[in-house]
């Protein structure tokens, strides 16, 4: 009798780890392992040339994979939820986010957390949707986060994820690249993070140099920002061998950083500073680049709790760092209240001198 009791309890234990094992051995085998740099396909390319000393107009947006409204929050900033709330305020999230970027008319959009086919959008086709709604420009996507399967939390998982960055441009575009980004965190908890990258689109200036374009999503969640340095270590040089070329350089996008010439302590809030964002290093690019950003309007909230006007902790994350033969003209953020998305869009408009 005790041996019979022996063998069924090693059973409720074998059991699970067995299949935990097989579950940790398919994610190993359909880990997605993108190139250290991958040329990428750029659909319906235009023709218009940059113009030297010609206005043209930028915006960044991390879309929030159009499920993070202002009623949703965030399990991995301290709330409950990891899909958005149904598939119709997914749609009607993004028709918002198209409507939009309708509105800005922007000759070129820096985009972030645009879901292909996740459980966590309800299998809507952003990407799809987006670029046929703006025609008129040219559109280049790359994968930061392909998943199989994202078990946490255990209770409603976030499921699978297809999701990336999509550059759009009413520009022409000779060179299309996606960067992997440095820092990784340790097996088995890589299997499901995002895979950090960049995209890198070159564009011909009719002044005989090029426009070196970057659209990029940081890590946020990395314990000490160890993963964030090594990451800004890698586009500091990167950087240092563009301005060799004498090229011009946007980089855009999220940093998940407090950026400098802000100050999150000036927006009205009810809650503390968030562990995981930290000050931008001052060391970080050459001296002579700036930061073109809107210090009076936040682009992200804090994703504990749903948004409410005076309460979530606020802070501008979203920019860009441009060179110094660049002329910013304005920056400016749209405050939306986080009605579709828990970031805010940032246009900047420059001239190439």
């Amino acid at each position: 009798m005790l041996n019979k009791i022996l063998k069924i309890l090693a059973l409720l234990v074998l059991a699970p780890v067995t299949l935990l094992a097989i579950f940790l051995a398919y994610m190993t085998f359909t880990d997605y392992k993108p190139l250290v740099q991958e040329e990428l396909t750029i659909q319906n390319n235009q023709h218009t040339t940059l113009t030297q000393g010609e206005a043209f107009t930028v915006t960044t947006f991390n879309l929030g994979y159009s499920a993070l409204d202002a009623g949703q929050d965030f399990f991995m900033d301290g709330g409950t939820n990891s899909r958005g709330t149904s598939k119709t305020q997914v749609e009607t999230n993004l028709n918002g986010i198209i409507h939009t970027l309708s509105d800005l008319q922007s000759d070129i959009f820096l985009l972030q957390e645009v879901d292909v086919k996740s459980s966590r959008s309800y299998q809507v086709n952003q990407v799809e949707a987006i670029i046929n709604q703006l025609p008129e420009h040219s559109s280049t996507f790359a994968y930061n986060y392909k998943v199989s399967w994202v078990p946490v939390p255990l209770t409603h998982p976030m499921g699978s994820v297809q999701s990336g960055l999509l550059t759009l441009s009413s520009f022409h575009s000779s060179e299309q690249t996606r960067f992997d980004l440095p820092g990784k965190e340790s097996w088995p908890v890589q299997l499901f993070e995002l895979d950090r990258a960049f995209i890198e689109n070159r564009f011909p200036v009719d002044n005989g140099k090029e426009l070196v374009l970057l659209n990029l999503h940081l890590s946020a969640f990395d314990e000490g920002g160890q993963i964030r340095k090594q990451q800004l270590d890698f586009l500091s040089e990167y950087i240092r061998h563009e301005v060799e070329k004498g090229n011009y350089m946007i980089l855009g996008g999220d940093w998940n950083h407090s950026l400098p010439g802000t100050d999150p302590s000036q927006f009205p809030t009810q809650q503390e500073w968030p562990e995981w964002l930290q000050e931008f290093p001052e060391t970080f690019g050459p001296a002579d680049f700036q930061w073109a950003v809107d210090p009076q309007i936040p682009t992200v909230r804090s994703m504990d709790v749903a948004y409410e006007v005076g309460f979530n902790f606020l802070a501008v994350i979203d920019g860009f760092f441009v060179s110094p033969n660049i002329q910013v003209i304005e920056v400016h953020t749209n405050d939306l209240q986080f009605e579709h998305s828990d970031h805010h869009p940032v246009t900047a408009v420059l001239v190439l001198e």
